[in-house]
């Protein structure tokens, strides 16, 4: 079973940034898609990004891409979200989640994943 714990997160003033970090427990981290996902109060949950098992793959939503960067260190078991240029509307928990897949894929649906982290929460505000 994967474990996945999200760290990072913050308040932080329009414009500035913060990266988060996705740790996962177990030995085949190197064999998960990652995907982070963010659901602000009375919404539902949103994809920002994803990466493939080996990080050659990597996708975003039109609302981060530009802003967002995903990374992973597969010798560490951790995937990083890096966010830059934050506004208000991305205030909300943010989710890494997992997948196993047999190819070097990405997937954008909330149900394409298994394996989910606790949250870990971000507000921008002055």
């Amino acid at each position: 079973q994967v474990q996945l714990v999200e760290s990072g997160g913050g308040l932080v003033q329009p414009g500035g940034s913060l990266r988060l970090s996705c740790v996962a427990s177990g030995r085949t981290f190197s064999s998960l898609t990652i995907g982070w996902f963010r659901q602000a109060p009375g919404k539902e949950r949103e994809f920002v990004g994803t990466i493939s098992k080996s990080g050659a793959r990597t996708y975003y939503p039109d609302s981060v891409k530009g802003r967002f960067t995903i990374s992973r260190d597969n010798g560490k078991n951790t995937v990083y979200l890096q966010m830059n240029s934050l506004k208000p509307e991305d205030t909300a928990v943010y989710y890494c989640a997992g997948r196993y897949s047999v190819i070097d894929f990405v997937f954008n649906l909330v149900n394409d994943y298994r394996h989910w982290g606790q949250g870990t929460q971000i507000t921008v505000s002055s």
